[in-house]
Parts: C-alpha cells; structure tokens; sequence
C-alpha cells in the first residue's frame, strides 16, 4: 500500500435522478415487504420529465398471486411511489409529484428463477443469483469509513436536511459532492480540493446571490470536514458550470441501480458488480454485501485490523457461499492472520453458514428497513432499531473468542 497520495470520492444527493430511482425501487420493496416478509422483489425504476416507469418481478402473498393483483393494490404502489417523490421534495414543473406520469410494468417472477431459490424437501433455499461481493471498513472515520467518501455524504446530507427545514430556500434536490484528501502516512491529512454542485432556485447562479449560495456550501463544508484538514490552499468549485436550474429526472434521466460506488466505498475497496436497491434480501447482491460489510467493520471495531476487506462468492440455487476472503491490506494485529479471521468467522454459529437464509435471520433483513438505505449510502449508517442492523457492531466479543483473544 502506498502510504502518501491524493484520494477522491463522489456523492449524489437524494434529489439526484439515478438516486430518486433508486428510493422508488426501494419504497416498493418495503411496501412489499410490509405485506409478506417472504415477498420477492425485483423492482427497476426509470425516470425522466414528468414520468416514473416501473419494471420487474415480484412475488407477494396478499398482493399479487396466480398473475393477479389484489384489490386496490396497483393505486398503493401508485401512491407510494408519488409519496416518495413528494418527500424528496420535486414540485417543479418538469417533475412533480402530483402532475407525473406513471407506468406499472411490473409482472409475476419467473417459476424457473423460483425453483431455485426456494426451499423444498431436503434443500434448503438457495442464492438468489450467482456473483460476488465485497465488504469494506477502515479507522479513517468514527463511522469505519473512507474519509473521502464519508464526509461527501455528509455535505449534502446537510443540505438536504437545511433545505427541508427552510434554512437553505434557495437549494433545490438534486445535487453531487466530491472530496479530494490528501494522505500522508496512510492517514487523511488535508483536503485539497472539494466539489459541489447543487440545483438552485432561479437566479442564484450570478450577482449577490450567486455570493450566498457559495458562502453557504462553504459554510457547510466547515462544518463536515475536521478544521485540522481545510486550510487557504483547499480549492473549492462551486457550481463550476454556472447556472444549474434544470436539475432531478427533468435534467437527467434516472435508472436503478448506476450508482454503486456511491452506495458503498467511493472506490477506495472493490465492488462486486450487482446494484443494492429495489432486491428483497433473497439477492444476495444485497444481503451478502450487507454482511461482508458487517464482518469488515466487526474486525476494524474489535482492534483486530485497522482495514479489512471481504469477499464471498455465491452460485445461483445453491445456498452455502463458494469462497470466503479476507484481506487486511497489512494491517491486522500482532498474532492475527487473514487466514484465522476467515476460519473465525466461519466458525460463529450465528452466522448461520452465511447461507442467504442465516445472513436474513442474522441481520432481521425481512422488513420494510431499505428506504432508508437508498440515498447517502448503505454503509456508514447508524444502526437503530430495525434499520442499518449491518452496521451494528455486535460481532466484536464472538471473533475474540474464536481468535482467543
């Protein structure tokens, strides 16, 4: 590992049009969800000027059973999907809320796909596709995260929160932020350049207003960032393309699922490829990534390496992961190998074999929690009552026993 260099991570605010896709996605799940914990979702959204079109499979007992739709149940899915944008705040007249047009395309799961999945006599239930995934923790933060990635998060979290409070009127949804760190000894030692862009209200792209509207974002970032890392020399690029009126689903079509560093590590550990939102918890492109996460920032918690990385491999129909991996990068304690954390975990019972059934019942995964989820990242959440249970740290105790620490 390098111990000096420039790192940089990206965030997309809730407002962004691949973000609100997302949070439709996955407001379907939990609906789902909410019904029939067993449900199976497959939820892709797509949006663009005054249109929300919804696509995929679903399986769910009460709503939709032998290729038909319970009474009352297409104006739900209608209502929860207006209701999402509504919250995210869209009333403008190339996306509102109330005006779009919607489209319901979603259909029975496949019976083949089924098969495979659920269990049946001696088989217990199986991955919900093949593929890999990747979970990821560091000490750059208090929350196990990448710095860079961690405090782009924050700046628009912030903004969000103050333009729905009314502190920031002039800021409109859709907004990305980007944090560039300098390392030194392997450590964030100084913020070189930071980059926002934010959906204004009209007019706050010159003049006065265009001053406040910088001052503000500046503003904001002092207060995310550790003082100790901004200083005369940070470069900041504010809106750097001028005006920026004409933003969300009217400015950019949105898909499902295209922003997957931002969901999870900002570059700085590896990705396995499959998208998180609008997946109940049989995908193991979700649940598995969840619990490698989980793993990843038990081992960081518990001192037993200062950056981990995990990878577990799956095979479609077949319950039990292929492959474990962990990869402390060099860092791990004194005594504590990479191969002896993979045998720890292996052995904790309540792991449940890390089979798609053991990760769900482990993690509480078969409840309506991923809303939340889907805008400012899976990981480096607060876990609190049924939501962000992967980020609990609950783990610490069993691998020092299993490592006889």
């Amino acid at each position: 590992m390098r111990n000096n260099y420039l790192f940089t991570s990206e965030s997309v605010s809730e407002g962004h049009p691949d973000k609100v896709s997302d949070q439709i996605s996955d407001a379907i799940v939990d609906l789902f969800l909410s019904k029939d914990p067993e449900a199976r979702v497959a939820c892709e959204t797509m949006t663009t000027t005054q249109r929300v079109v919804l696509a995929g499979e679903i399986r769910c007992k009460g709503v939709y059973e032998n290729g038909e739709w319970a009474e009352g149940a297409l104006e739900e899915i209608e209502k929860v999907v207006r209701d999402t944008v509504k919250e995210i705040g869209y009333e403008q007249d190339g996306f509102h809320w109330k005006t779009l047009k919607f489209e319901n395309n979603l259909h029975g799961q496949s019976s083949e796909i089924a098969q495979g999945v659920d269990a049946s006599g001696n088989k217990d239930e199986g991955a919900g596709d093949q593929g890999i995934m990747f979970g990821f923790a560091c000490d750059e933060t208090p929350d196990l995260m990448p710095a860079t990635l961690d405090y782009s998060h924050k700046i628009l979290e912030r903004m969000a929160a103050d333009r729905k409070s009314g502190a920031a009127p002039f800021l409109e949804p859709d907004a990305k932020s980007q944090v560039t760190l300098r390392f030194i000894n392997g450590k964030p030692a100084a913020a070189t350049a930071i980059v926002v862009s934010t959906q204004h209200a009209k007019g706050y792209h010159e003049g006065e207003k265009e001053a406040e509207l910088k001052a503000y974002v500046k503003g904001v970032v002092a207060d995310v960032l550790p003082a100790e890392l901004l200083s005369d020399e940070t470069v900041y690029h504010i809106n750097p393309t001028g005006a920026f009126e004409i933003g969300g689903p009217d400015g950019d079509a949105g898909l499902t699922g295209r922003k997957i560093i931002v969901d999870t590590y900002g570059g700085a550990a590896p990705h396995g490829g499959g998208a998180f939102s609008g997946k109940d918890p049989t995908k193991v492109d979700r649940s598995a990534a969840y619990i490698t996460r989980y793993l990843a920032k038990n081992i960081v918690a518990a001192g037993l390496a200062k950056r981990c990385t995990i990878q577990l491999a799956y095979a479609i129909g077949v319950s039990k992961p292929l492959s474990l991996y962990v990869d402390t990068h060099g860092t791990a304690a004194e005594g504590v190998t990479d191969e002896a954390l993979e045998d720890a975990i292996r052995s904790i019972e309540a792991l449940g074999g890390m089979t798609p059934r053991g990760i769900r019942t482990h993690l509480g995964l078969n409840k309506p929690i991923y809303r939340k989820s889907a805008a400012y990242g899976h990981f480096g959440r607060i876990a609190e009552g049924d939501y962000f249970p992967w980020e609990k740290t609950d783990l610490v105790d069993d691998l020092k026993v299993a490592l006889k620490r």
